[in-house]
């Protein structure tokens, strides 16, 4: 639809969907909503919510929390293993891993992100409440202070892309709000030898993270979590 057409006059709307003959593939459907007003209501029942994948998603993903809450080391390496192809690698990245990343890191992406870290930075800093106090009277008053967690468990997506961008945007406010230790997650890459990939790495160095680790999925949160 140009910018000119009205929703009313031309709606369309692609789907992923299983057809009944073939339940186990999943396929674009249009549904062509043309020709009339539509309410919230009729919209929401007209597309299809996947309801049941989310819930087997959100199954599956308890399944292996607590696998690895259950089974530690051994259940993360099976899953590296069955998602992401990956065997004998190192959970916890070295630290030479991650000098050697960031050594052999592009200078123009190197510049990118240090740009982008110093404006992620100063963004996060305005943020920041300051403290605030509220006098009643002689003796009365009520103090307001925003206080950091001592530490937080990070993770970054990697399975089919890779997002620097998503290592900046964690960090950088966690730093910025106080929080003096900090463990990132990335999956282990098959086509780097089971290393996370090179670039999540330099841009965790170059940020001073030093407690990284080859995770990937919802066994990476239940590793930080338990």
């Amino acid at each position: 639809a140009t910018a000119r057409q009205s929703p009313e006059r031309r709606l369309r709307v692609a789907t992923l969907a299983a057809p009944p003959e073939y339940p186990g593939n999943t396929m674009i459907q249009t549904i062509d909503l043309t020709g009339r007003t539509h309410t919230t209501a009729e919209l929401l029942a007209a597309v299809p919510r996947a309801a049941a994948a989310a819930a087997e998603a959100s199954e599956a993903a308890a399944r292996i929390i607590a696998d690895v809450r259950a089974h530690g080391g051994e259940a993360l390496r099976e899953q590296a293993k069955r998602f992401d192809r990956v065997e004998g690698h190192e959970l916890r990245v070295p630290q030479s891993h991650i000098d050697e990343a960031v050594a052999g890191l592009d200078p123009r992406v190197r510049a990118a992100l240090e740009a982008v870290i110093v404006r992620v930075r100063e963004a996060s800093a305005a943020q920041v409440p300051p403290p605030a106090v509220t006098t009643f009277g002689p003796g009365a008053r009520v103090i307001q202070r925003w206080q950091p967690v001592r530490r937080v468990g990070l993770y970054v997506p990697g399975g089919k892309a890779v997002y620097p961008s998503s290592v900046v945007m964690n960090v950088v406010p966690a730093q910025v709000a106080g929080v003096t230790s900090v463990a990132l997650t990335s999956p282990p890459q098959a086509n780097e030898g089971g290393r996370v990939h090179p670039t999540i790495l330099a841009a965790a160095g170059l940020l001073g993270v030093t407690e990284v680790y080859a995770l990937g999925g919802a066994g990476a949160i239940g590793a930080l979590a338990y």
